[in-house]
């Protein structure tokens, strides 16, 4: 028996045998022509990006946007220009096709690698997976895969690698490379599997039974008859927790001395509607529907949209849908609506302000919603309104919407009216708004970063970006004041929402709704059932 220490980095238990994933490398070929070996790379990389786009709606109906968010990384990784021309550049100069993609992968991650930031260099390992990808359809190399329930080793584990295993054979995951913050963490955490890095990992690890601790980092090596029942036992007490959470699927969102709150569930679209089922959500609060617009290149049709909503709002069963209108712009780029670059795209022609200078754009959803509200409970949600001048026009053009589909004979149902407050505009005129629509949505996530002067996407802030910050929690409390004042309800559906730290302190604030990822649920919902008031 032996023990290696790593470092832990997603909690939890598990024993099986381990299946070493070795590296790949690619074949050298001999160059046939700079032009045809040029062909060949551009050929690969859209393959790439077509497999990448397979594997982010893969991940985002088993784990949610949020963690399938690396594949579109990814696919803007595949296409960088930067990289491109790297490409280009050693092709031009004699190399064969997949030791350019292997050459301009290595130059960019080295500059990934060099960098200060632990978060920045751990993007090293994107840019290698990416290139590795290309390279691997280059030769007509399979996927690496598993086919029965073991522990995962490799050198590193790619995020494609992470999900492109099945589900249900992935035990836990042990590395030489990686940390907390890599993507095979967050994913890890995400499946709930244990994952430990910096451990020793090689080919000899092929096949040994192992007994990997996420807890203590710690790896165990052929273990004896009583290290292996300990830990059955401690796995099994793991099991039974999780099914003691499934038990909360149907039970009420409700305090110890009945104070209630609605859980809802933050999702994407059709794909997500698998761990809707699972996740015990009363309803949809973010239905986010520029997805529909991403991974392709033309614009989706009213009738596109509209059965994409249409089986969402039937999934439900009459449990309320929020179906957020547009928000494409900022940190959501669409190559085919030809937008012009902006030095400061999270201020910039985004959301709503889009969907105003392009009408037809916006009517063309807004007609796919209204018709989808025959089917269930729908709820209208417009983003990044400042106050009511906008949500004005906003009306202006549902209403007409309204008269579209009246003059064609189509009929619509009964459906609500809100906004999303998550600019500090709309938390000071939050008391005008209220008046004119049926629901507040507090986005956390932008707000935070207007209310900090401080770019969400920007990793070097991340220390200084605190979504506890008072008035970030000020700004909560006057949004809920100005809204209950008016008979509006008000939800979170940022990322704030799931944080059980302010659970307690949302519910005293008297937030009538959480939107949280389907898988945080039913922990909110413990959580929840676990208070009292007073």
């Amino acid at each position: 028996m032996q023990v290696c220490s790593g470092l832990p980095i997603s909690q939890g238990l598990a024993a099986g045998k381990i299946v070493f994933l070795g590296a790949q490398k690619a074949a050298v070929r001999q160059a046939v022509s700079p032009q045809e070996e040029q062909l060949r790379f551009e050929s690969a990389q859209r393959q790439a990006v077509d497999a990448l786009g397979a594997l982010y709606k893969k991940a985002r109906a088993e784990l949610g946007e949020k963690d399938a968010e690396i594949f579109s990384v990814h696919q803007l990784m595949a296409e960088d220009e930067d990289f491109t021309d790297l490409v280009s550049e050693a092709i031009a100069d004699g190399a064969e096709a997949a030791e350019a993609v292997r050459q301009a992968g290595e130059q960019c991650a080295a500059m990934f690698s060099a960098m200060d930031d632990d978060y920045m260099r751990e993007r090293a390992a994107d840019v290698r997976d990416v290139a590795a990808r290309i390279c691997r359809i280059l030769n007509g190399e399979a996927e690496q895969t598993i086919t029965e329930p073991c522990l995962i080793a490799a050198e590193e584990l790619t995020p494609s690698q992470t999900v492109q295993f099945p589900r249900e054979f992935v035990r836990g995951m042990l590395t030489a490379r990686g940390a907390a913050n890599s993507h095979m963490g967050i994913l890890a955490r995400t499946l709930g599997v244990p994952a430990v890095s910096q451990l020793p990992v090689s080919a000899e690890l092929h096949g040994r039974t192992a007994v990997l601790d996420g807890f203590s980092g710690t790896l165990t090596l052929d273990p004896d008859e009583q290290t292996l029942a300990e830990a059955a036992a401690k796995i099994a007490a793991q099991q039974a927790q999780r099914e003691a959470l499934r038990q909360l699927i149907s039970t009420p969102s409700v305090t110890r001395d009945g104070h209630s709150v609605r859980l809802y569930a933050n999702i994407a679209g059709t794909d997500d509607l698998p761990l809707l089922r699972e996740s015990g959500a009363e309803g949809v609060g973010l239905l986010r529907s520029e997805f529909l617009y991403l991974g392709r290149s033309t614009y989706p049709t009213e009738d596109e949209l509209f059965e994409s909503y249409k089986t969402v709002v039937q999934a439900m069963d009459g449990r309320e849908v929020i179906i957020r209108t547009l928000d494409i712009g900022a940190d959501k780029q669409v190559g085919y609506f030809d937008m012009p670059p902006e030095d400061n795209p999270a201020l910039g022609l985004r959301a709503i302000r889009l969907c105003l200078t392009r009408p037809i754009l916006f009517q063309t959803q807004l007609c796919a919603i209204l018709r989808a509200s025959r089917y269930g409970t729908v709820g209208i949600m417009f983003p990044m309104v400042t106050g009511p001048d906008e949500l004005h026009r906003l009306k202006e053009a549902l209403a007409d919407a309204e008269d579209v589909l009246i003059a064609r004979g189509e009929r619509f149902g009964p459906y609500r009216v809100g906004v999303m407050i998550e600019t500090p505009a709309a938390v000071f005129m939050s008391g005008e708004l209220a008046g004119e629509v049926d629901f507040f949505s507090i986005g956390t996530n932008d707000l935070t970063q207007y209310l900090l002067a401080m770019d969400r996407q920007n990793p070097n802030l991340a220390p200084f970006c605190d979504p506890h910050h008072p008035a970030v929690l000020r700004a909560i409390r006057q949004t809920v004041e100005c809204a209950h004042q008016a008979g509006c309800t008000v939800g979170i559906c940022g990322e704030l929402a799931a944080d059980e730290a302010l659970t307690e302190a949302f519910l005293r604030l008297g937030v009538d709704e959480l939107s949280v990822a389907p898988s945080r649920i039913l922990p909110l919902r413990e959580k929840i059932r676990s208070l009292t008031l007073g």
